[in-house]
């Protein structure tokens, strides 16, 4: 059946009958005419040298523009270009996870050619030390630095890289860094087919729950650290050792930080859901790819600690 939008409009039928009718009738006497349309029976004229044009009336010699015709089709305007997009954060996230990617194989390599050396321990633990300070700055900084970020990228890369391949080589624990990879990379794609199919979504209640929980745990981190660096604690994980109903720490701590990570990526999927469709600037996109390089990298150190803790309790 069709649209009758389109079939009581002449443009739109090959009835000859119809659209006669459909034309309009001879003006009658006294009557103006419309602004712009040619005296009845006349055929459109050339406009003389200096006399201006109709509005609304196509120039002389060019049809005009069809209902429905697109004008430049397959062409985008320059502000379309100039938007953010999915395909655009994804290339800055696989660019900025390469990066990282490149530090890891570096700091991993430097270990299994030339052992602990004092190279090996300042580029991963100066890594994380730089990568820290890059994180906090690309956190609070209002316009995204591409380079900034891809540094953050390969300082972390380096401390992965070292971090890994002492928990790999150092303490013996072997196929660990396969492992932490595969269940980081089943992790992401759950979340991610889940944000897809509508089953994960965030919520203003949850946000405060999952802030709270992230204060907690960041603090909790924070005096662990400084007990292990001072030698309060001896314990090789720290806190992290201490057994609640047989159950050490790390584990409990580490699920909730895997559960933490995975909240994280859909808040990070939500913002660029949200950014593409308010038409945000394409740069926006670096900071897009940042957050979900670092939720994934808190994941993979998160998931490579809680295989460590397991493996040595057992």
């Amino acid at each position: 059946m069709a649209n009758p939008a389109f079939s009581n409009s002449p443009a739109f039928t090959s009835n000859p009958r119809r659209a006669a009718q459909a034309a309009p009738p001879a003006p009658q006497f006294g009557q103006q005419q419309a602004y712009g349309q040619q005296p009845y029976g006349q055929a459109p004229q050339a406009p003389q040298f200096g006399q201006q044009q109709a509005y609304g009336q196509a120039p002389y010699g060019q049809q005009p523009q069809q209902f429905g015709q697109q004008q430049g089709y397959g062409q985008q305007t320059p502000l379309e270009t100039e938007r953010l997009t999915y395909d655009g954060v994804i290339m800055k996230t696989v660019g900025t996870l390469g990066v990282t990617a490149i530090g890891f194989v570096i700091t991993l390599g430097m270990l299994l050619f030339t052992g602990t050396s004092a190279a090996f321990y300042l580029l991963t633990y100066g890594g994380a030390l730089v990568g820290f300070v890059l994180a906090l700055v690309n956190i609070f900084k209002k316009e995204p630095v591409p380079a900034l970020v891809l540094a953050y990228g390969l300082a972390q890369g380096f401390f992965l890289g070292g971090f890994s391949g002492l928990m790999e080589f150092g303490a013996g624990f072997s196929g660990i860094i396969f492992q932490a990879l595969l269940a980081t990379a089943c992790v992401f794609g759950v979340t991610l087919a889940g944000y897809a199919f509508r089953i994960f979504r965030t919520s203003p209640r949850a946000n405060k729950i999952f802030f709270i929980l992230i204060i907690g745990y960041t603090l909790f981190s924070l005096v662990n650290f400084v007990l292990m660096l001072t030698g309060v604690n001896q314990d090789p994980w720290g806190l992290r050792s201490q057994e609640i109903f047989g159950i050490p720490l790390g584990l409990i701590l580490g699920v909730l930080a895997v559960v933490l990570g995975a909240y994280s990526l859909v808040m990070d999927f939500e913002g660029v859901e949200n950014g593409v469709k308010r038409g945000v600037d394409k740069k926006y996109g670096w900071s897009a790819a940042f957050g979900i390089t670092m939720t994934i990298i808190w994941l993979y150190v998160e998931i490579l600690r809680i295989i460590a803790i397991f493996r040595s309790n057992n």
